[in-house]
């Protein structure tokens, strides 16, 4: 399908492709965001690509693949990581994934134990959460603010629990650059805080970077991985916001030890060679920095269009314009409940996620005061004019919304 008939397809089709039972959920003509799906306009044409990897190199492409990757594209993430600042990184410091899900849950059988302790802010991404669950863990929720996540609360707390003799967590989960769900990006005194947290306390930092590359404004940060000198951090990151994530190919980098030992675990037969094949060569062409720039252009296109929609349509919430990424973290007046919110904004044909979903401890019904004021909206995978009108359903919505207490309070 050309480019042009992709950003032309219906809505009916895109609320099919986003969920196979779309229509027996949403109403016909859904704007979705609620997911951070890539705009079908940028997806790019592989054909080359997949020519050549089931031409000439059929015979590694169709056959099981090495379980820590190909070599050739594991050398290309670990330059394409020096290239980002992260100091004599080679690829036996580079773990192929079936995207970066796949590399946490690896992290987690890696470190975790039943009954563990994790550190997550408040809030943290929500698909992470039942990854996390499914290991028992203990939620210990740290807040963040403008600079991303507060490493002295981090500091004191962790402290106190020493001081209890209560179980220190195991590893530090963040997302750096472009946190999702907030879009705050951590300052470089807070990384540099957070790692000397981690090494005060012998503790793991997970750091998820999927959305570094989708900068829009401001200057580059270095990852917490370029700054690590102890070998503490592990660095979770993917093609799907780099390329498609239909492709479901991400990368785990840490230690050469830790990376060994991770392997053991990945019982896959190794990541679709083909998949590989077809990003190395996409890569090698020289048309990533390109497909970025696009990437870039279009995803900051959408961030204005949908900033100034909520200036416009919903002025009583407020938000922080993120520099990059894929979302917009809202924040209505305390008596709003967003989770009503969103089944209305559901019938106005609006699909959007409360912003309770991104609280781990609410998410696990552990006894918590519930923030109900938050939402989390997702610009990369309508256009701009479904932006407009999906946050006029939204205002709809909310202007037919009943007060609600500021808090509710989770058995």
């Amino acid at each position: 399908m050309s480019t042009s008939k992709v950003e032309t397809a219906s809505l009916s089709q895109r609320a099919a492709a986003l969920s196979p039972n779309a229509a027996a959920k949403v109403p016909p003509g859904a704007i979705f965001f609620d997911s951070g799906h890539a705009f079908p306009g940028i997806l790019p044409d592989l054909s080359e690509e997949s020519t050549k990897a089931l031409g000439s190199f059929r015979p590694e492409t169709l056959q099981y693949a090495p379980r820590p990757g190909l070599p050739e594209l594991r050398e290309w993430i670990a330059e394409y990581l020096r290239a980002d600042g992260v100091a004599n990184r080679s690829a036996a410091e580079i773990l192929v994934t079936n995207g970066a899900k796949h590399a946490l849950e690896l992290v987690c059988r890696l470190l975790l134990n039943d009954g563990d302790a994790i550190v997550v802010t408040a809030p943290t991404y929500f698909t992470a959460i039942p990854i996390f669950r499914s290991f028992a863990v203990e939620f210990i929720e740290i807040a963040q603010d403008s600079e991303g996540l507060n490493a002295k609360e981090l500091q004191d707390c962790l402290r106190k629990r020493a001081a209890r003799g209560d179980r220190l967590p195991k590893f530090i989960y963040d997302v750096p650059d472009f946190h999702n769900p907030t879009g705050v990006t951590m300052s470089r005194a807070r990384r540099e805080a957070l790692l000397d947290v981690a090494e005060e306390f012998g503790i793991f930092v997970v750091e998820d970077s999927p959305y570094r590359k989708v900068r829009f404004d401001g200057e580059s940060l270095p990852s917490l991985q370029g700054l690590d000198r102890t070998g503490r951090v592990l660095t979770l990151g993917t093609f799907s916001k780099l390329l498609a994530p239909g492709l479901r190919i991400g990368w785990l980098s840490g230690a050469p030890d830790l990376l060994n030992r991770v392997v053991q675990l990945k019982a896959d037969g190794g990541s679709c060679p083909l998949t590989q094949r077809l990003i190395l060569e996409f890569c090698k062409s020289g048309r990533l920095s390109s497909h970025i720039d696009v990437v870039q252009r279009t995803y900051r296109a959408h961030r204005d269009s949908m900033a100034a929609a909520l200036s416009r349509e919903i002025p009583e919430a407020s938000f922080d314009k993120p520099q990059g990424g894929y979302y917009i973290w809202l924040t209505f007046p305390v008596q709003a409940d967003t989770d009503a919110l969103a089944k209305l904004a559901l019938t106005e044909g609006a699909v959007v996620l409360p912003g309770s979903k991104f609280f781990a401890r609410c998410a696990t019904g552990s006894a918590a005061v519930i923030p109900s004021n938050y939402m989390r909206l997702a610009y990369s995978h309508a256009t701009p004019a479904e932006i407009d009108e999906g946050i006029s359903r939204l205002a709809r919505a909310y202007r037919s919304l009943k007060p609600a207490k500021s808090h509710r309070q989770k058995k």
